[in-house]
């Protein structure tokens, strides 16, 4: 099996200017981006380069506003868009002429269309002369033939070959001129490379030279363009190159043969001959077969004119001769010969020959030992036949839909691949190659029995010579059809060459959304696409059931980590275009983004540029990449996928968090569904679940203490409401409780609320009043301290009140209330038996501030009208006097907040009691920094100063 199908091009026939590709020969403005834009006074060219025996293309830019004609008048304009001033009478353009197509470009390609070329030692002639031995080594096999098809289309030149069945695959092509030159070289196989199913299964050799220049179309039409082939074994190089000619017969090919030396020859005396031939047929009542011969080494040394070839068809299987005729060459050439052959054929030999059963000869009738030979098999061209099903009649109201694609092996069978969407195998579809020319819908083969799911993929081994006419015309269809709809979809085959997207494993199908109104209701496409071996992506895409064809339409490409809920989603602009098909690329994508295409979920969108609405939309495939184009990261190369990491991002780096299937958005609250007594947060990305942790609960006389089956924690319930009301509160329907944020209570749940990044406050007991359905959050209440404020501690972080240590208790037994007391700390909330009032408050050593009054030893953050609560400035009252402080942090909080801050985003806490990262240290180190920044600054200054200043240095 052939590896690296993808191929690797050495761009040297156009250039690269930012992202943008230009033809050889071709000019424009530079284009340097925001802010600049487009200076147009700045004149770029895509020029030839000679480059050891090659043709590079390099670009070259110029100030042309030197260049400009001098204006006559004493006030010209600049007018916009140009870049050299002109007259207001003044009607010609003084600029210089840019690169403007041509009006006879497609008049020109659609007279350029097809071409051929045979490959031998004969034909290789030009490679082994003086000035050539440093670029090609001269070394040919034998017997090493190979033969190319060439299709001219929309500025691409599409390439086929077919090589003998003992050679492995070529490394590179190259298209080369009369003197051997090099304009174009692709690298066939690299180890790296994606695998090719097309190429594998027929063993063609297929490609696309994109964006042909005009000067070497010019080659390409009068004639004067060669292909080489290179094969690099580990000692030698072996070479077979060829003329790119036109000829007729290609328009009507249907079948190809690689004709080699017979295996009955002598090496010595077939050194350098092959040949190729075009076939062509035509079924019906006077079945015949058209043969065009191009060959050499047939001819003796004598033989210099009229010279008599014997051209043969035959069964080798029955030893049956099917054709047996001699013709003569006038001039023999031991470069290119080339005959032309018609004859009558039944149609049983037409089937034989669709089969690749026929064997056909060309030897000299003088030296019968002179003699090539080869199978005529399906045609060399590289291509697949693809189709859109849908319903025909523009009234039908099915939501089915489908795509198909073919392509011939070199045996004649037909490998087919047929995917459906909402057709039900349940409905017993049937599913048929038809004859779709005009109201004729001849079924020719069933192809029902392969369906499964909903694909249809198989062989057909025997194929009639009908099926293989009809496929070349684009005649023949694929049918869907159920009982009471024998055609539900269908749609005729249309050939496209392979190369680049289509030569990926299979295509996606685009559907259109359901919700969708702007689609129309049988719109659908088909989309391919692939990364080649530059890490390049290339897509190709071809639309159905649009009534509009100029219609603007715009593709996106979304991606995705995994299919999950709240998944975050990165959709890219790919391409803006119009009309039913397109072509397109995107140059040196980033590694990160290429590997995603193959590990994450991406789809390829459609959407209408007029109002952004989507149209349809398709899941790809995982999309193959070369190693090559992966991201590198060495064992101690940690990926860079936030940034640069640095202290000031570290705050604004939010990312989702992936828990139990779903992602959640920063700060997001939720109960884990894997436990559902856990409650989790999204904290930095990552996702940090804590057990719920119970109130101590004490019920009142009139209630008595349940444990539901949907709550983790014990609550109270009145007594009156009885075992027939708490069940019922259990179905969803008829459940009362309360709401607390987006979070739902029973009615006399108990509980501690989740404040993340903290857990549970445990010092806060809220509670869903069975009666009212109301909440309450009171905390708790702590005693009075016996000590000084600065000898209180709390024994624990997380501990609700503080203690007073051992040896630091008050002499007093009773706590006064009075402000003057400096021993009552009274930060904690006391016991009230009644509701104070404010004078009672500041009696008592209370204080009054913005109109609000706070008990004596209350802590508070402030709240500033324009910036909201103030978090890290806390204001105490304390014997009336209000004193505020912001939070202090000391050098070794803020290196440990620097390490935990990185450690937070690139590790995944195991233990949801790690350190909290506080944000008041965050900024506040932050400040610290850039003012300590500031001040090196000021000194260096200074210093410099003072040393470049005469009289202060001293």
């Amino acid at each position: 099996m052939f590896n690296g199908f993808s191929t690797k091009r050495t761009r040297v026939s156009e250039c690269h200017f930012g992202k943008t590709l230009h033809e050889l020969g071709s000019s424009w403005s530079a284009d340097l981006g925001p802010p600049f834009g487009i200076m147009y006074c700045i004149k770029c060219e895509c020029v030839k380069v000679p480059k050891k025996k090659r043709i590079v293309a390099r670009v070259q830019c110029r100030n042309i506003k030197d260049e400009c004609p001098t204006t006559t008048c004493h006030d010209p304009l600049t007018l916009p868009g140009k870049c050299c001033k002109t007259c207001p009478s003044d009607k010609n353009d003084t600029d210089f002429a840019l690169d403007v197509p041509a009006s006879f470009i497609e008049d020109e390609e659609r007279n350029m269309k097809h071409f051929a070329a045979l490959l031998t030692g004969r034909t290789s002639f030009f490679l082994k002369g003086e000035d050539m031995r440093s670029v090609y080594s001269t070394h040919n096999a034998p017997s090493m033939v190979a033969t190319g098809r060439f299709m001219f289309h929309k500025k691409n030149l599409y390439y086929s070959f077919y090589t003998s069945s003992k050679m492995v695959r070529p490394k590179t092509i190259q298209f080369v001129d009369e003197n051997g030159t090099i304009l174009e070289e692709h690298q066939l196989q690299l180890p790296s490379g994606p695998q090719s199913l097309y190429q594998n299964i027929t063993g063609k050799i297929c490609g696309a030279w994109r964006r042909v220049p005009r000067d070497y179309k010019r080659l390409l039409r009068e004639e004067r363009l060669h292909v080489v082939l290179i094969w690099s074994e580990s000692k030698f190089q072996t070479e077979l190159a060829g003329r790119i000619a036109k000829y007729t017969a290609l328009q009507s090919e249907l079948f190809s043969s690689l004709l080699e030396p017979a295996p009955s020859t002598r090496s010595d005396q077939m050194f350098g001959s092959g040949g190729t031939a075009i076939v062509s047929t035509t079924t019906g009542a006077a079945s015949s077969v058209h043969l065009t011969l191009v060959f050499n080494g047939v001819f003796g040394h004598d033989e210099t004119a009229d010279a008599s070839i014997n051209i043969r068809i035959e069964l080798p299987d029955r030893k049956e001769v099917i054709l047996d005729e001699v013709q003569k060459i006038r001039k023999p050439s031991s470069e290119v010969n080339i005959l032309e052959i018609s004859s009558p054929i039944t149609i049983q030999n037409l089937r034989l020959m669709s089969r690749g059963k026929l064997l056909l000869t060309v030897e000299s009738k003088k030296y019968p030992h002179l003699k090539i030979q080869g199978h005529i098999v399906t045609r060399t061209t590289c291509e697949i036949f693809q189709t859109l099903m849908s319903p025909h009649n523009a009234e039908s109201h099915t939501k089915s839909s489908g795509l198909a694609w073919v392509f011939l092996n070199t045996d004649g069978s037909l490998v087919y691949n047929i995917e459906t969407d909402q057709v039900n195998a349940k409905d017993h579809p049937d599913i048929s190659l038809i004859e779709d020319l005009g109201k004729r819908k001849t079924v020719l083969e069933d192809l029902t029995a392969s369906f499964n799911f909903n694909q249809a993929i198989g062989t057909i081994d025997k194929l009639g010579p009908r099926v293989v006419e009809l496929l070349y015309a684009g005649e023949l269809g694929v049918n869907i059809g159920l009982q009471h709809e024998p055609s539900l979809i269908r749609g005729r085959l249309l050939p496209k060459p392979v190369a680049d997207a289509r030569d990926s494993a299979e295509p996606i199908l685009l559907k259109r959304s359901e919700n969708s109104l702007a689609a129309p209701t049988h719109a659908m496409g088909m989309a391919w696409l692939s990364v080649d071996n530059e890490c390049n992506l290339h897509y190709e895409i071809t639309l159905s059931g649009f009534q509009m064809q100029n219609q603007d339409l715009q593709i996106y490409l979304e991606e995705k980590p995994i299919e999950a809920i709240g998944a975050p989603i990165t959709r890219s602009f790919l391409e803006e275009f119009s009309g039913s098909s397109m072509e397109g690329f995107v140059l040196g994508m980033n590694a990160n983004e290429l590997v995603k295409l193959e590990n994450s979920v991406c789809y390829l969108e459609i959407y209408a540029k007029h109002n952004k609405k989507l149209l349809l939309r398709g899941k790809l495939k995982s999309t193959r990449v070369p190693d090559h184009c992966r991201p590198l990261h060495t064992d101690n190369n940690v990926p860079n996928v936030l940034g640069d990491h640095n202290e000031d991002s570290l705050a604004s780096a939010v990312t989702k968090c992936y828990h139990s299937g779903r992602f959640h958005d920063e700060s997001e609250q939720w109960r884990s569904t894997e436990n559902s007594c856990q409650m989790c947060a999204c904290r930095r990305g990552h996702a940090i679940c804590e057990s719920i942790k119970c109130p101590i609960v004490q019920c009142k006389i009139s209630e008595e203490l349940v444990q539901r089956e949907s709550e983790c924690c014990p609550s109270c319930v009145p007594q009156n409401l009885g075992a027939v009301e708490i069940n019922i509160q259990s179905e969803p329907n008829t459940k009362r409780g309360c709401y607390l944020g987006d979070q739902f209570f029973l009615a006399g749940a108990t509980w501690h609320p989740f404040l993340p990044p903290n857990g549970f406050d445990t010092c806060t007991t809220c509670n869903c009043d069975a009666t009212t359905l109301q909440v309450r959050c009171p905390r708790m209440l702590c005693p009075p301290l016996n000590c000084k404020e600065r000898d209180a501690y709390r024994p624990e972080k997380k501990a609700c009140c503080k203690k007073c240590p051992e040896g630091k208790l008050s002499s007093r037994s009773t706590v006064k209330t009075s402000p003057a007391n400096p021993n009552v700390l009274q930060d904690q909330g006391l016991s009230k038996s009644a509701v104070r009032s404010n004078e009672d408050i500041l009696n008592q050593g209370g204080c009054k501030a913005v109109n609000k009054v706070y008990e004596n030893g209350q802590e508070w953050h402030p709240i500033l009208a324009s910036h909201g609560e103030q978090k890290c400035i806390t204001c105490r009252c304390k014997d009336s006097k209000v004193s505020c402080d912001r939070k202090r942090c000391t050098r070794a909080v803020c290196q440990q907040t620097r390490v935990s801050s990185k450690k937070k985003l690139f590790e995944n806490p195991s233990n949801a009691n790690e350190p909290i990262i506080d944000e008041c240290c965050t900024m506040q180190c932050k400040r610290t920094r850039r003012h300590n920044r500031r001040l090196h600054q000021q000194h260096d200054q200074q210093y410099k100063f003072h040393q470049t200043t005469p009289g202060l240095s001293s």
